[in-house]
């Protein structure tokens, strides 16, 4: 198993346990699914019961629907208008290049074009996005951004390729 682990606050964000693409060269998005939790009982990750054929479950009394990614990783949500949300989003970039400048230079040129197309596009659906901090919220980290496929249900979260270690454990 591959866990992805912020390169600045070495928090766990996702993992290849969920059906994870890249898009365009510096973003990972993976699909999520709601998922019902008691307090103290272990978390089943799998995929969703109808999409397999399988029975939908009801609400149990005392259960919780949560996203399995945010619930799995104890993502923590945090809130952005689009003025704060550049102000961040230029500051994490820059860091990020200067990581890379130190760790990986050859993949600067790459990560600045494709991360520029993927910022104007979530700042074009803005209000579409929730965001999410890792378990440490270091404001210096990675925002997780969550979104919502074209049908409307299917959740996914994006974390930027290049602001993550794989680690294989």
């Amino acid at each position: 198993m591959i866990i992805y682990k912020d390169i600045f606050s070495d928090d766990e964000l996702l993992s290849d346990a969920y059906p994870i693409k890249e898009v365009d060269g510096v973003v990972y998005e993976a699909d999520c699914s709601m998922i019902q939790v008691k307090e103290g009982e272990d978390v089943d990750i799998g995929a969703n019961p109808s999409a397999e054929g399988g029975e939908e479950d009801v609400v149990e009394e005392g259960a919780q629907t949560v996203n399995n990614v945010v619930y799995s990783f104890n993502l923590q949500p945090t809130t952005f208008d689009k003025k704060s949300f550049l102000i961040y989003i230029k500051s994490y970039m820059k860091k990020v290049k200067g990581y890379l400048t130190e760790h990986n230079p050859d993949a600067v040129d790459a990560f600045q074009k494709g991360a520029t197309t993927y910022v104007k596009r979530v700042l074009k659906h803005f209000k579409d996005y929730e965001f999410y901090t890792g378990e440490s919220m270091d404001p210096d980290a990675m925002v997780i951004l969550l979104n919502y496929r074209e049908d409307g249900v299917t959740p996914y979260v994006s974390i930027w390729k290049h602001g993550v270690n794989e680690e294989k454990i």
